[in-house]
């Protein structure tokens, strides 16, 4: 190929649908795949990758018979052109809520504990206002120190809980919004319900209903009852999300451990109640995090401002 153009040359050329092919290509790794995903055939697609690599006069792509791969020219577009083609987006977001503030779209990553807590209260008083915006949420690990999500620009903030301190917070926002301790519950009709005091030697031959080993509720149980000089209770079954622990709950006599805020959301709605036993048992924040230098749409900030007048009833 020959060399690569002027600026000028390329600034003229260059259209913001290129771009969106190129990183559809990037994200499906294949050709077939982002002209389903964009709705094209397979060959405007690969006409669009080709005059790309013609404007640029280097290959952007190795092409093979199970898709495509980056070349080190298509690397460093893709590390340029992402926070260029964010701002076009983020840009042509503007001007829709401009013209019409009550419609439009977010992206949200969030773990499943967020999503049975705080979240669906917040949402509830975001759509009040904002009837018509679309919410798109994607479930992230909880806690977690890294969000691909956020630095991907694949989502506008995400609310989670935070193992800290973060590895690296040089290029995120964390704004922490409420300590959420876990709690010991058990279903109303249960027999440990009945109890008026539990001696916490006493559960580590309930049925418990717990996450996996390396999960921040097992840790965090874990942790507490080593604090009190106990060994770990009996798990007698494994469930990664909290509405499927509450759920299972009605199968029989087991107790488990959630986050306050999502026993505050669901206590009445599936009988649940708190054992009278003398257990601290810490958890994870929540918070919500933004990245930094990225000039965020209107509706982020009007929908973070919902989120923190429901964490203030959260936190109390």
């Amino acid at each position: 190929m020959s060399k690569i153009g002027s600026e000028e040359h390329v600034g003229r050329r260059l259209r913001f649908r290129d771009l969106q092919v190129f990183f559809a290509v990037v994200q499906s790794g294949s050709m077939a795949k982002a002209a389903i995903q964009l709705g094209l055939t397979q060959p405007a697609v690969s006409d669009i990758v080709a005059g790309l690599e013609h404007m640029f006069a280097v290959r952007l792509f190795d092409r093979n018979p199970k898709g495509v791969e980056l070349t080190i020219y298509g690397r460093a577009l893709l590390a340029r052109g992402r926070a260029a083609f964010d701002e076009l987006k983020q840009g042509i977001r503007d001007i829709e809520f401009l013209s019409d503030p009550t419609a439009g779209e977010l992206k949200i990553g969030c773990p499943g504990s967020v999503a049975a807590g705080i979240l669906p209260a917040a949402v509830e008083h975001f759509r009040r206002q904002f009837p018509r915006v679309v919410l798109h949420f994607d479930e992230v690990p909880a806690p977690s120190t890294e969000f691909p999500g956020l630095r991907d620009r694949k989502h506008d903030l995400v609310m989670a809980r935070i193992a800290q301190p973060l590895i690296d917070e040089e290029d995120l926002n964390v704004e922490i919004l409420f300590q959420d301790p876990l709690v010991v519950v058990a279903d109303m009709h249960s027999q440990w319900v009945r109890r008026r005091k539990i001696d916490l030697a006493e559960l580590l031959e309930a049925s418990w209903i717990l996450t996996a080993p390396d999960s921040w509720v097992y840790l965090s149980v874990a942790e507490a009852f080593q604090a009190r000089g106990l060994a770990m209770p009996k798990i007698g079954l494994v469930a990664p999300s909290a509405l499927l622990r509450i759920n299972l709950l009605t199968t029989g006599p087991f107790v488990t451990a959630l986050p306050s805020s999502v026993l505050r959301l669901n206590a009445i709605r599936y009988s649940l109640k708190v054992l009278p036993i003398e257990l601290e048992i810490r958890g994870y924040p929540v918070a919500i995090l933004t990245l930094k230098k990225r000039v965020l749409s209107p509706l982020v900030g009007f929908f973070i401002e919902h989120v923190r007048e429901v964490a203030k009833s959260m936190a109390g």
